[in-house]
């Protein structure tokens, strides 16, 4: 009878490990899924690219005893270049320069007056909202005036200050595109015996790559 109770138990006790040990094994725990953490955007480094946009223009002329004022409002094309250093809590600061051509002439009895090749170096500071920044701008440009035709040939550099404001945004990891308004303060200048002075409206638009 012993002998009995005892194979009992023993078939008892074998079946229940077999079953804990079943059991650990259906329980043993999957290895943890990899969680790839996104990289902040970073408008951190240099750039360049290229702009295009309408300059609205405004000239004035004056001799001893007349003056006279006149639009002058074209197109224009050009090619910015730049670096911006990211500072705390989203705030940009930069610097940037531009080389532009302007088509903002007008003609006076066969004479072509205007200004073509501008350009400006600007400080910048801003705000990054993740891929959008946004950034004020102001610093020193400078144009080239002229007077061409009826045995007149005469140009003259002005320059003054500028200033600004506008978005960058980014596109891709590289690729951003821009808008933004300035307002150029050119100052005057004697030319072909008159005094001269300009300053312009513009609003450009642009395509830039980061490195």
């Amino acid at each position: 009878m012993k002998k009995i109770l005892f194979l009992a138990a023993t078939v008892a006790l074998t079946a229940s490990t077999a079953a804990l040990a079943a059991d650990a094994v259906e329980q043993i725990p999957e290895a943890p899924v990899a969680v790839e953490t996104a990289v902040p955007f970073s408008w951190n480094g240099a750039y360049l690219g290229v702009l295009g946009g309408y300059g609205w223009g405004n000239g004035e002329g004056s001799v001893p005893g007349f003056g006279a004022s006149d639009d002058f409002d074209g197109g224009r094309v050009g090619g910015f270049v730049g670096y911006n250093w990211e500072l705390s809590s989203g705030f940009i600061a930069g610097i940037e320069g531009d080389v532009n051509y302007d088509w903002n002439d007008n003609s006076y009895g066969g004479v072509e007056v205007g200004t073509d090749v501008s350009g400006s170096v600007r400080g910048r500071v801003g705000f990054a909202m993740d891929r959008a920044l946004i950034f004020a701008a102001g610093g020193w440009t400078a144009t080239n005036g002229y007077l061409d035709g009826a045995g007149v040939d005469e140009s003259e550099t002005f320059s003054g200050w500028t200033v600004g404001a506008g978005v960058d945004y980014a596109f891709t990891d590289k690729m951003f595109g821009r808008v933004e308004y300035r307002y150029n303060d050119f100052g005057d200048k004697d030319i072909g015996g008159i005094n001269a002075e300009f300053d312009q409206h513009i609003v450009n638009v642009g395509l830039g790559v980061k490195f």
